[in-house]
């Protein structure tokens, strides 16, 4: 592929379809490395998702061979300067932040590798699902760049012990390994990689997206807090849970043994 054809195309993609909007990394040559230009692209169409309410659910992919290969270092040894380097990882932060912020779950639908800030992007996304060929790994301690920020949503992924030991010897992790260190949620032969995550996608958006903004918000939040402050958040969202209209719907829909009409409300 010519580099004027590969500059033309966007290199963001995005296909909606039945309530999920698919979002495919399109820098195949690249490995769809996250140029700030590919991260400015996923943090304008989150945004636009965020209002759409005919979106339930997102998922993000890579074109290629890959998923992504992390910061582009090519853009990256470019502008090496302070500044520059600061507004990166700030952009990749916020990136991360708003697909977990974002009222909507997120799946990660992973082939190839997904290595340093692509690893990261797996670890931020609120499910993954991987083909069986899929890689993992957070190697920049092999080129001197200690995984740092990787290193923030690798460690709310996984256990301690094993996200050290990825970021301290930068080895690849094969999908098997990493769906047992909770890095994913279900490895596929890569030829049923697609219709596996359209499967997990079209069911979760079959839910009301009022009660998935609820949980998916409640589940950080509580995360993060003492056994006492949790379960006052999780009593607090259920209450206002039980008070949506969606809450009533799903009740008297199981109790008349017919399916529920969501409104959202």
């Amino acid at each position: 592929m010519s580099a004027a054809l590969q500059a033309s195309e966007p290199v963001l993609l995005r296909r909606d379809e039945d309530y999920v909007a698919y979002l495919t990394l399109n820098r195949a040559q690249a490995r769809n490395a996250l140029s700030v230009g590919l991260m400015g692209a996923l943090e304008a169409a989150l945004t636009e998702i965020a209002g759409d309410a005919s979106v339930h659910v997102v998922v993000i992919g890579g074109a290629g061979p890959a998923f992504c290969a992390g910061h582009d270092l090519r853009e990256i040894r470019l502008r090496p300067e302070r500044e520059v380097m600061a507004e990166l990882f700030a952009q990749c932060s916020r990136l991360m932040q708003q697909i977990v912020h974002l009222a909507k779950p997120v799946i990660a639908r992973v082939h190839g590798v997904a290595t340093a800030a692509g690893c990261q992007l797996v670890a931020s996304c609120d499910l993954a699902v991987a083909a069986d060929t899929a890689r993992f790994a957070t190697p920049g301690v092999n080129i001197g760049l200690f995984c740092s920020t990787p290193m923030v949503a690798l460690t709310r992924a996984v256990s301690r012990k094993a996200a050290m030991e990825m970021l301290l010897t930068g080895d690849l992790v094969d999908a098997a390994r990493a769906r047992e260190l909770g890095l994913v949620n279900r490895v596929v032969p890569e030829a049923e990689l697609d219709n596996a995550v359209t499967a997990l996608a079209g069911q979760i958006a079959s839910k009301s997206p009022l009660t998935l903004a609820f949980g998916k918000a409640a589940f950080y939040r509580q995360a993060e807090m003492d056994l006492a402050s949790a379960y006052a958040l999780a009593s607090e969202t259920m209450t206002r849970n039980m008070m949506a209209r969606d809450a009533a719907e799903g009740i008297d829909a199981f109790l008349g043994k017919r399916h529920p009409i969501w409104t959202g409300t």
